[in-house]
């Protein structure tokens, strides 16, 4: 989330596996792949361009659980923080997240993120 959130959209993308889904937005349909989440990230930085604001993402209460060997579940809450030029923080959103996490060339990377807002 520290790359998301400093804008560095390749490396976020890249704690992803190939074929991963990536859903974070009620109503529409999960990017999948990580090319095809990549280009997700670049549509939403774009629709955000004209509004200068820093984001921060704040993940809590992090439960892990084995699925099956080498794949791991891991359910947060994550609290969606905005700062503007000149002002103070504000939360925007609040969220479970819901990850299938899997070893990838030595590294866990995402297979499946799935996020639900409140409220929706």
């Amino acid at each position: 989330m520290q790359a998301l959130d400093e804008g560095k959209l390749e490396a976020y993308a890249d704690t992803f596996t190939e074929d991963a889904v990536f859903g974070h937005t009620p109503g529409r349909e999960p990017a999948r792949t990580r090319p095809g989440i990549l280009s997700d990230l670049y549509e939403v930085r774009q629709r955000q361009a004209a509004d200068p604001q820093q984001r921060r993402h704040l993940f809590t209460m992090v439960d892990v659980e084995e699925l099956t060997a080498g794949r791991l579940r891991a359910t947060s809450y994550a609290l969606v923080l905005t700062t503007r030029p000149g002002g103070g923080p504000e939360m925007v959103r609040s969220c479970v997240v819901r990850d299938v996490l899997v070893r990838d060339d030595g590294q866990l990377r995402n297979a499946e993120r799935l996020v639900d807002h409140d409220g929706f």
